[in-house]
C-alpha cells in the first residue's frame, strides 16, 4: 500500500507536492468520505429510525437539526483544550492517531445500531472523534508546508477530499442502493452495517501515510496538562479579544459564515426531503455530482490564490453562498434542488480551504494546535446556530403541509418552512462578510507570521 501511494506522490498530478504535502492532502481524502456519508445517507437512516416510532418527517427533520447542533456544543466545550494540549512537543501525533483510531472503530460499529437512539450515540461518539482529529490535522498545516503554498496545498486537501471521497461514497450507495431504498435485495440493517465499514476502513487506510510522514515541527516545551490547557485556552482568548484584533474579527466573521455553510452540508439531504423530494437515491446522486463540481472550484480557486488576495477571493465565495440560500426559497422540484446543489458545489472547498490557510498566516506557528481548536469549533464541527435555525423554523411548519403563513408588507402568503429556514441562513453570510472586511483592515499582531496575501 505504501507503494501505491508513494507512486501516487511522484505522478504527474501530485508531483509538485512534497511527501508530507501530499500525506497531509490524503487525511482529507480519508475523513471526506464519512463527511460525505454524514450528510448523506446518515439522515436518511437516521429518519427512517425516528418514523418507526411513529414520529413524522418534519420531526425527524427536527430531530437531526438538535442532534448536529449537540454535537458541536460538545466540540465548544473541549475542542480548543485539546488543541493546546497537542502543541506541546511530540504530543500532536499521538493524540491525532489516537482520535482517527477510535473515530474509525465508532464509525464501524454505528452500522449495527439497531434504534435511533443507539445510532444518535454512536454517530454522536463517530462526529466528536472525527472533529477532534480535524483540529489536530489542520495545525499540521504549518508543519507540513510553506506560508508561501499553503493557500495551494489547503486546496489541494479540499479538491482531492471531495474527488476521492466519492469513491467509498459509490461503494456505500450501492450498499444503500441495494436495500430497501432502491432494490430491496438486502436488509435495510445489512446495508447499514456495509457502508459504516466500507467508509470506516477507507478513513483508515488513506490515513496511514500521514501517521508515517509526519513530524512536529512548531510546538512549544513543557509537558501537557489539562487543567493548564484550559487557562491557557481562556488566557489566549482574552489575549485575542483585547489585543489581537484581525485574529478576533476574522474568527467572528468565520464563525457566521461558516456556520451557514456547515448547516447546508450537514441539512441537504434532509432539505430535499423536506420539500418533497423523496427520492433518496436519486437525491444522493446530485450530491455525488456536488462532489465533482467541488472538485473543480477548488482547483480553479487554487489557481485564482497565485492572482487574487486571499479575503477577495474569501469574498466572492460568502457572496455566492448569500446567492444560493435566498434561492432557498423557491426549491420546491430536483431541478431546483440541483441548481442549489450546483451553487453550493462551485464554492464549497474554496470558502473552507481559503479560510484555513489565511488564518494558518496570522496565527503563531508554535500555538497552531490551541488556535485551530478554536477555529474547529466553528470549521467542520459548525452549524450549531444554523442547524438549530432549520430545527426551530421546521418545527412551526404544519405537521401535514410542511407549510407556515408570512404576512409580510400586509400581504399573506404560504410558504414552506424548510425554504424559510435555508433563506435565512442568508443573514449568517451578509453579516460574516461585514466582519471579514473589519478584520482587513487590522495589522497582524507581532505574534503572527508573514505577508498575509
Amino acid at each position: 500500500m505504501n507503494g501505491l501511494f508513494k507512486k501516487l506522490n511522484q505522478s504527474k498530478i501530485f508531483k509538485d507536492l512534497t511527501p508530507e504535502e501530499f500525506s497531509w492532502v490524503l487525511y482529507d481524502v480519508g475523513n471526506s468520505a464519512f463527511t460525505m456519508l454524514a450528510c448523506s445517507l446518515v439522515p436518511v437512516w437516521f429518519s427512517n429510525l425516528v418514523l418507526a416510532t411513529g414520529a413524522n418527517q418534519l420531526t425527524a427533520t427536527s430531530m437531526w437539526g438538535y442532534v448536529q447542533a449537540g454535537v458541536t456544543v460538545i466540540l465548544v466545550l473541549v475542542g480548543p483544550a485539546l488543541g493546546a494540549i497537542a502543541d506541546h512537543k511530540d504530543t500532536r501525533k499521538i493524540l491525532f492517531q489516537s482520535a482517527v483510531f477510535i473515530g474509525v472503530t465508532m464509525c464501524i460499529i454505528t452500522g449495527f445500531a439497531w434504534n435511533w437512539v443507539v445510532f444518535t450515540l454512536m454517530y454522536m461518539l463517530t462526529r466528536l472523534f472525527y472533529s477532534a482529529s480535524l483540529t489536530f490535522y489542520d495545525s499540521m498545516l504549518n508543519d507540513v508546508t510553506t506560508d508561501e503554498r499553503s493557500d495551494a496545498v489547503s486546496a489541494y486537501g479540499y479538491a482531492w477530499g471531495y474527488i476521492g471521497s466519492c469513491i467509498p461514497f459509490t461503494l456505500s450507495l450501492a450498499c444503500a442502493a441495494l436495500g430497501p431504498l432502491m432494490l430491496n435485495i438486502i436488509s435495510e440493517s445489512l446495508s447499514k452495517i456495509l457502508a459504516f465499514a466500507i467508509t470506516g476502513c477507507w478513513w483508515l487506510m488513506v490515513t496511514m501515510p500521514l501517521l508515517k510522514n509526519y513530524k512536529q515541527i512548531n510546538y512549544v516545551e513543557g509537558k501537557p496538562h489539562i487543567a493548564a490547557a484550559f487557562k491557557k485556552i481562556l488566557t489566549t482568548i482574552a489575549r485575542i479579544i483585547r489585543q489581537d484584533k484581525k485574529v478576533f474579527f476574522f474568527l467572528l466573521a468565520f464563525f457566521l459564515y461558516i456556520d451557514g455553510v456547515g448547516t447546508i452540508i450537514d441539512n441537504c439531504v434532509t432539505i430535499g426531503k423536506a420539500v418533497g423530494l423523496n427520492n433518496d437515491i436519486l437525491l444522493i446522486i446530485f450530491l455525488l455530482l456536488t462532489q465533482v463540481v467541488a472538485w473543480i472550484g477548488s482547483l480553479v480557486f487554487a489557481r485564482l490564490s497565485k492572482k487574487y488576495k486571499t479575503i477577495t477571493l474569501l469574498s466572492v465565495c460568502i457572496g455566492g453562498y448569500f446567492v444560493g440560500s435566498l434561492y432557498g426559497l423557491f426549491i420546491n422540484t430536483m431541478l431546483d434542488f440541483a441548481i442549489l446543489a450546483f451553487i453550493v458545489g462551485c464554492f464549497q472547498g474554496s470558502i473552507q480551504s481559503l479560510s484555513r490557510s489565511y488564518y494558518s498566516r496570522i496565527i503563531p506557528d508554535e500555538n497552531s494546535g490551541e488556535y485551530f481548536g478554536l477555529y474547529d469549533i466553528f470549521s467542520k464541527g459548525a452549524s450549531v446556530f444554523g442547524s438549530l435555525v432549520i430545527g426551530i423554523v421546521t418545527a412551526k411548519g404544519d405537521p401535514e403541509t410542511g407549510k407556515m403563513a408570512l404576512n409580510l408588507f400586509g400581504k399573506a402568503f404560504e410558504v414552506g418552512s424548510i425554504n424559510l429556514a435555508v433563506a435565512m441562513l442568508c443573514i449568517f453570510f451578509l453579516l460574516g462578510f461585514i466582519l471579514l472586511r473589519i478584520a482587513d483592515r487590522f495589522p497582524q499582531s507581532d505574534a503572527s507570521k508573514g505577508d498575509i496575501q
